[in-house]
């Protein structure tokens, strides 16, 4: 860490000025496969997804967690069954017809009583991986009337439940409901004991700030479905606060007090504790179409003003070979910038593509001439920070990307290993701490790439994706399941042995 760096903020000086002109705009990369070998990994996708639920049915089947290397299942998430219920939705839109028979018995015969018996539950986990897992699962299968064209789902997949998906999830809303009504103030506590119907803060009396404001697509939709407003009605009380509060050119504190409704230190970072804060100012917008020019048109204006201040405040280039990256501010714009970029934070690159074109293509965006300059800006940066999401898993000798790494910059004194890929060209510019060298499995860099290929239509970043597909079978896989803690630079299982549930899907 140091503060002798001084800020070099990200601007249009950055950007090609052939990006303005459509007669310039090219897919460069020559990538390309064909159909029929796309088809080809998509089944092999499918078939690792059906391995890793083999293991965890066989061994942990309504935990929410398995331990690969002791075949048995641990609940570190309340005791939900977060596995089979985060899963549900993956098995529907890949037709694994056999996984979803098996994972909606199981939320059928069990998960109502699991919710009326269990006690303590974090209110953000429960909320993105369960509300969220049985509300993706609801609408793939039609519970919203959405027909085969508007959920992408075959006719001839299997599906769930719907009626039964939506009960549940009302019960387990009604409960967690009590983290908002229960607060002093706009924002959550952050932890709700089901069986009692009760809630409390965190022992240290904070919420995370991210935690507080990635509920609100879960609970929206299921105001929408439900037809019962108080699910929204409270979720977004968090965001309408928050409006009012103080920030630093539009970016805020990893923590904030629900005793005092105000953000707490001066962290500010788009790792851990800050992430979704930004992440979802933008996908409830989106998500909210109806009122998007009306009365929430202050989250936009939000999500504008906070990715100001972080190409103004955090955004920097490495060297020697000028990778874009987010850095952190741990003791607020006044103190030193830190070099040190989460994983998690690999979810920009996806959510600036989306607020630059708002979802359509980057080729019709430019030819109707629908990207402002700013627009611009934001699409390249998503493409360079993805470049350096990639390169995060790429540097290092496994391709299995660290969970957080550091970048060597001017005038820093930052120091540590390098990722252990003598011939990526990045080798000198990314440090990996021996702490940080695991790799969690978080889907925040491979949601990216999704992104950015929809709307880049750019074949590169499909065939990043799979790369990194393709080094989690080499590396992590296990007869009969999956693990997850690997070294990165040396192929062999830490001595300890770790929780698994993430292969499957994530809530965002």
């Amino acid at each position: 860490m140091s503060g002798s760096s001084g800020p070099l903020p990200y601007s249009m000086r950055d950007v090609d000025a052939g990006a303005y002109n459509n007669a310039k705009f090219r897919h460069r990369s020559r990538l390309k496969s064909p159909p029929s070998e796309w088809s080809l990994r998509q089944k092999k996708v499918k078939e690792a997804f059906e391995h890793a639920w083999s293991g965890y049915r066989n061994y942990a089947m309504g935990y929410d967690e398995l331990m690969p290397l002791s075949h048995r299942g641990v609940d570190g998430l309340g005791g939900l069954g977060a596995t089979v219920v985060d899963s549900l939705d993956t098995a529907i839109i890949m037709g694994a017809d056999d996984v979803v028979s098996e994972a909606s018995k199981w939320i059928e015969d069990n998960l109502m009583k699991r919710i009326s018996e269990k006690g303590q539950v974090n209110l953000f986990e429960t909320t993105i991986r369960v509300l969220g897992g049985l509300l993706s699962a609801y609408h793939l299968s039609g519970g919203d009337h959405a027909g085969p064209g508007d959920s992408g789902i075959p006719e001839t997949y299997k599906k769930a439940n719907p009626e039964r998906l939506l009960e549940v999830s009302k019960d387990l809303a009604d409960r967690l409901l009590l983290a908002f009504t229960s607060s002093p103030t706009a924002i959550p506590l952050s932890d709700v004991i089901l069986r009692d119907r009760t809630a409390h803060a965190a022992p240290d009396g904070l919420s995370s700030t991210s935690e507080a404001s990635t509920l609100q697509l879960e609970f929206s939709y299921l105001s929408k479905v439900s037809g019962d407003p108080k699910y929204d009605t409270e979720a977004m009380k968090v965001l309408e606060h928050m409006r009012t509060l103080p920030t630093i050119e539009g970016l805020v504190p990893i923590y904030i007090n629900p005793h005092s409704g105000q953000f707490s230190g001066e962290n500010i970072r788009l790792g851990s504790r800050g992430d979704s804060y930004y992440e979802y100012l933008l996908k409830v917008w989106v998500q909210q179409e109806e009122h998007r020019d009306t009365s929430l048109k202050y989250l936009f204006e939000m999500y504008t003003k906070a990715m100001k201040g972080v190409k103004q405040l955090l955004v920097r280039k490495t060297v020697p070979n000028g990778l874009v990256f987010v850095g952190e501010l741990p003791y607020g714009r006044n103190g030193g910038f830190s070099p040190k970029m989460d994983h998690l934070v690999c979810f920009l690159p996806g959510t600036l593509a989306l607020g630059a074109t708002k979802g359509i293509t980057k080729k019709k965006a430019f030819e109707n001439n629908l990207l402002t300059k700013e627009d611009v800006e934001n699409l390249q940066l998503a493409e360079d920070l993805a470049k350096t999401c990639v390169e995060m898993y790429f540097v290092t000798a496994t391709g299995l990307a660290p969970e957080i790494a550091y970048f060597h910059i001017e005038g820093n004194s930052e120091e540590g290993p390098d990722g252990g890929n003598k011939s990526s060209k990045y080798v000198n510019d990314i440090i990996i701490k021996p702490l940080d060298r695991h790799n969690l499995l978080r889907p925040e860099t491979v949601e990216s790439l999704f992104v950015l290929h929809r709307i880049t239509e750019d074949p590169k970043y499909r065939e990043w994706g799979w790369q990194i597909f393709q080094a989690f079978e080499k590396h992590t896989k296990l007869i009969p399941v999956v693990t997850l803690l690997w070294m990165m630079s040396q192929v062999y299982l830490l001595g300890q042995e770790t929780k698994w549930r993430l292969s499957f899907s994530e809530k965002h």
